[in-house]
This record gives structure tokens, C-alpha cells and sequence, in this order.
């Protein structure tokens, strides 16, 4: 069930993503955030239930309340024209926390992929953070590609595999090692990408009543 969810955890921060790059509108990408969020709320409230007091698999299920909320919030705040700051510092209370499942993710669950995804989202989130709670403008469309990226990388690609069985222990610690490498290469790269391409001069204006979100199973 979770791993569903995480398959359109994926979907929801490529939407995301696209809307910060001004190729969706940011109304109709909060219908779908409002969908995904009450879908990522259901499944861990039914998943701890079902946990039978199991401490182990209700730490894993509980992470999923922190993006379920940051879809549902962002969501409301785009159909309501709300102010970001409060999901920008959402964001950064998640980035943090997310640091801390990285390591449940490494040293408990023995599963180095997903240790390294959470540092994924914690990088993500923590850019949500400078966009929304900062308004720090200068970085939308960087955080819109870092967004769709993250999409496939963390959550369509894993939960493809988790759904079809090639999610397999044997090969974790060089999954891991992809990971990171991809991550860093990749964004360090689009970083410098994106910074010759800006255009010299004052910065223009981002409604950043648009915003985005995204999350795991």
C-alpha cells in the first residue's frame, strides 16, 4: 500500500516541478496535491493501525505524515492565494526531520537506497525552505528541476521496483552508491547549468503563491 502512495508521491513533485517552471498552472496543480496529500494521510494512519504496536513499523509509516501535510497544506495555500512562509517553514522543520529517518533508513531498516532518498528529500526540502520561507526567487527555476528530478528519481523509479520485485537486499549498497552519485553530480551540474544561463540584472518577480511539495511510502 505505501508503495502505491510512493508512486504518486512521484507524480505530485514532477507536477510540482512543472509549475514552478511555469509549464502548469498553479490552481489545477493544487487539486492533485489535495489528492495525493489525503491519499499519503490514509495510508499510514491505516498502516500504524494495522502495525500492532510493531515500535519498528510505525517509525516507518510515521514519516509519511510529513509530506502528506506539506501536499495538503500546499494545496489549500494555492487554491486559498495563501502566503508561503508557513509551508516554506514547514519545509525546513521537515528537512530536519527527514535527516533523522536517513539514519532509521541506514542503521535499523538496513536499507541503504532509501537512507539515501531521505537525504534527497532533506536537500529538497531545505530548498523549499529558501524558496517559500526565505523567498529566495532566484532559485525557482533550479528548485523546479531539482522537484521533477526528484520525482522519478525518488519516487516513480522505487516504487516501480518495489511493486515489481526487483527492489532486492543483494544489491542495496551500490543502489545506495548510484543514488548519491547521481544526486550530487546532477544537481551540482544543473547548478552551474542554470547559473550561466541567467540573464544579468535585476531579478524579475516569481509569484511564489505557486509553490510545490512531494514525499515516501
Amino acid at each position: 500500500m505505501a508503495n502505491v502512495g510512493l508512486l504518486f508521491v512521484g507524480a505530485v513533485l514532477f507536477m510540482n516541478g512543472l509549475m514552478l517552471l511555469g509549464k502548469v498552472d498553479s490552481r489545477a496543480a493544487a487539486v492533485f496535491n489535495l489528492f495525493v496529500g489525503g491519499l499519503q494521510v490514509l495510508t499510514p494512519t491505516y498502516l500504524i493501525i494495522a502495525a500492532n504496536d510493531d515500535p519498528k513499523r510505525i517509525m516507518l509509516a510515521s514519516g509519511i505524515f510529513l509530506f502528506g501535510f506539506t501536499y495538503l497544506y500546499v494545496g489549500i495555500g494555492l487554491l486559498m492565494g495563501l502566503d508561503t512562509t508557513g509551508v516554506g517553514y514547514y519545509s525546513l522543520f521537515v528537512a530536519i526531520v527527514a535527516l533523522g529517518y536517513s539514519f532509521v533508513s541506514f542503521r535499523l531498516a538496513n536499507d541503504p537506497p532509501f537512507g539515501v532518498i531521505w537525504l534527497y528529500w532533506a536537500f529538497l526540502w531545505f530548498l523549499f525552505f529558501l524558496l517559500l520561507g526565505l523567498k529566495i526567487e532566484a532559485l525557482t527555476s533550479y528548485v523546479g528541476w531539482v522537484t521533477a528530478i526528484e520525482g522519478w528519481v525518488t519516487g516513480v523509479i522505487p516504487a516501480y521496483l518495489l511493486l515489481t520485485g526487483y527492489w532486492v537486499p543483494e544489491n542495496f549498497h551500490e543502489t545506495a552508491i548510484a543514488l548519491g552519485a547521481f544526486g550530487v553530480l546532477t544537481f551540482a551540474a544543473l547548478w552551474f547549468v542554470l547559473r550561466r544561463r541567467a540573464p544579468r540584472g535585476p531579478v524579475q518577480d516569481y509569484d511564489t503563491s505557486g509553490y510545490p511539495a512531494g514525499s515516501h511510502g
